[in-house]
């Protein structure tokens, strides 16, 4: 008789506002036979919130390589599993990775439980264009490396978002400014969805200028949403709509599009030639 394989569900918790986690997530957190967690004790705090006695075990960045693989023994078992983070959505600038290459690579089904996340809460509040965006997460902590990183982006034309560590706010803004000018559009979202929640808009020269001056906007989670670079916008769509052009006298539309957004990073239905329904192009 072949066990049934189990499921690794990663589930989504609250990155504030206890109410955030959905009957779903408290379901499946209820019943599994373990919960893998960044943080043993803050996962304790949430589950004692909601009444919820499944065992707990520590998996984070220092131990996940040695873990997971006991973790799927168990899940190969019949066992299910859940995965979570301190807060938010995991894998998000937060460990689980190794556990769910792992899981997939031996045949374990893994399936999310969506929820709260601060990436997509910051976007959808920012008031910045997010039908196209890149998240870098947490830059290097080193100057050189962060600095060069952000040169390497400066023409990037898509939002771009980034978390930061609180005592290392001001270096990044500064950075920010030194690479990317004081008047590219920026916003800082800070405690989403807590007591002190702080959406501040304004460009990367007078959010420098608010963090010199106050310091509770160095305090709490922070994410950093900067927009991408106009004028190398239009370059990339005029490059893609050339492309477009080209191979689009061999290839069907809809085809020459998606090569040419591919290619370019143009968006795909700002290429096709005029009088051609984008919807209708396949």
């Amino acid at each position: 008789m072949t066990n049934t394989v189990g499921t690794l569900w990663v589930v989504a918790t609250p990155i504030g506002h206890l109410g955030d986690l959905s009957a779903r997530a408290r379901e499946v957190l209820g019943r599994v036979g373990l919960i893998a967690a960044e943080d043993t004790r803050r996962t304790a705090q949430l589950l004692l919130h909601y009444g919820i006695r499944t065992r707990v075990v520590a998996l984070h960045e220092h131990n996940e390589s040695s873990v997971a693989p006991s973790l799927v023994t168990r899940l190969l078992a019949g066992e299910d599993l859940a995965l979570v983070s301190d807060a938010g959505t995991p894998l998000l600038s937060d460990p689980g990775f190794v556990l769910v290459r792992m899981a997939r690579e031996a045949g374990v089904r893994v399936a999310p439980v969506p929820g709260p996340s601060a990436l997509m809460a910051a976007l959808s509040v920012s008031g910045l264009p997010i039908a196209r965006f890149v998240f870098e997460g947490f830059l290097p902590v080193k100057p050189g490396a962060r600095r060069a990183r952000l040169a390497a982006l400066a023409g990037e034309s898509r939002t771009l978002v980034f978390y930061e560590a609180p005592h290392r706010l001001k270096e990044l803004l500064e950075d920010l400014e030194a690479a990317f000018g004081a008047q590219r559009p920026a916003v800082l979202a800070r405690e989403l969805t807590k007591l002190h929640e702080t959406v501040l808009d304004g460009t990367v020269g007078t959010l420098l200028a608010r963090v010199r001056t106050d310091a509770d906007q160095s305090r709490g989670e922070i994410v950093v949403l900067v927009a991408g670079n106009e004028a190398n916008e239009a370059e990339v769509l005029a490059s893609g709509k050339r492309l477009y052009q080209l191979l689009s006298a061999e290839l069907a539309p809809a085809r020459a599009a998606r090569v040419a957004a591919e290619f370019t990073g143009a968006p795909r239905k700002a290429l096709y030639a005029p009088g051609i329904d984008p919807d209708r192009a396949d």
